[in-house]
């Protein structure tokens, strides 16, 4: 039985991310992604259950690079003014998720999640994971007494449905091309003043 290694894993993710970009989701095959690893379907399948798996991890990976110091800047920010703290990671944020590249895989998996499960593997491996963060730190701020006690993950899931209106959806649905610096400042700020209308505490908005 041969053992899995990591690097093999990688180097499998690589080159189906190459094929995907190539051929799109329909066009690819395990078989065309197996011959430019120079190896098996069956080794393949070792790595990856379905060619949806795979094409989900190709997008996760990508996904990982942009979104995981963001998060992990949230998670060790110490300013005090929650507005400013929002603002930052709100236009770090949005600039990530309506980069080029992205918004094609978010369109990808929207394409696809109809006929397989990719968009609950999409989902829990990755936009899943962004909002646990997210709750994480709106938890600590509602300690702390700058948001009013509610459900944290709702009040997350509030948040990110905010910034997406005005930068993601008309991106996905094309009716804007890359946004601006100035465009995506400005949206943040319009997105982060009304959920903490919502959410704020009277000591915070007062603050």
């Amino acid at each position: 039985m041969r053992v899995k290694t990591e690097a093999k894993r990688e180097a499998i993710v690589q080159v189906a991310s190459e094929v995907f970009r190539e051929l799109g989701f329909e066009g690819a095959s395990m078989m065309e992604i197996a011959a430019r690893v120079g190896g098996s379907r069956a080794t393949l399948y070792g790595y990856f259950a379905s060619k949806e798996e795979l094409f989900v991890a190709v997008i996760l990976g990508s996904a990982k690079r942009h979104f995981e110091p963001i998060l992990t800047a949230l998670a060790e920010e110490s300013d005090d003014n929650l507005e400013r703290v929002l603002q930052r990671f709100g236009e770090k944020i949005m600039a990530a998720v309506c980069s080029q590249d992205v918004i094609q895989a978010h369109r990808a998996v929207i394409a696809e999640s109809g006929r397989s499960d990719i968009g609950r593997l999409f989902y829990e491996g990755g936009p899943k994971q962004g909002v646990v963060a997210l709750a994480d730190f709106l938890e600590q701020q509602m300690r702390k007494n700058r948001l009013r006690p509610a459900d944290p993950g709702i009040a997350a899931q509030h948040l990110l449905s905010l910034l997406d209106s005005e930068t993601v959806r008309p991106c996905l649905l094309g009716l804007k091309g890359p946004l601006t610096r100035k465009e995506l400042r400005e949206a943040t700020l319009r997105a982060v003043q009304v959920f903490l209308g919502g959410y704020a505490t009277k000591t915070e908005a007062a603050a």
